[in-house]
C-alpha cells in the first residue's frame, strides 16, 4: 500500500511515485524486459517507462485527508 495525503499530489510526489514504480518493475521483470529489448533492438528506457505507468495502476493507495 502507499500511504499518500490528499494535498501531497504535486509533481514531485508523481515523479516518485513513477521512480518506485520503475524499481519495482526492474525487480520483477528486469531480465524480461532487458531479453525483449535486446531481441526486437527497442529502447529500454522507454520500455521501463511504460511498464511503470502501468505499474502504477496495481498498487494501492490510501490517502489521508
Amino acid at each position: 500500500m502507499i500511504y499518500l495525503n490528499f494535498t501531497d499530489l504535486s509533481e514531485e510526489a508523481q515523479e516518485r511515485l513513477i521512480a518506485n514504480s520503475k524499481e519495482d518493475v526492474k525487480k520483477k521483470y528486469g531480465k524480461d524486459l532487458m531479453d525483449y529489448a535486446t531481441k526486437h533492438h527497442t529502447n529500454l528506457n522507454q520500455m521501463l517507462d511504460e511498464e511503470a505507468l502501468r505499474n502504477l495502476y496495481s498498487y494501492t493507495y490510501v490517502f489521508n485527508i
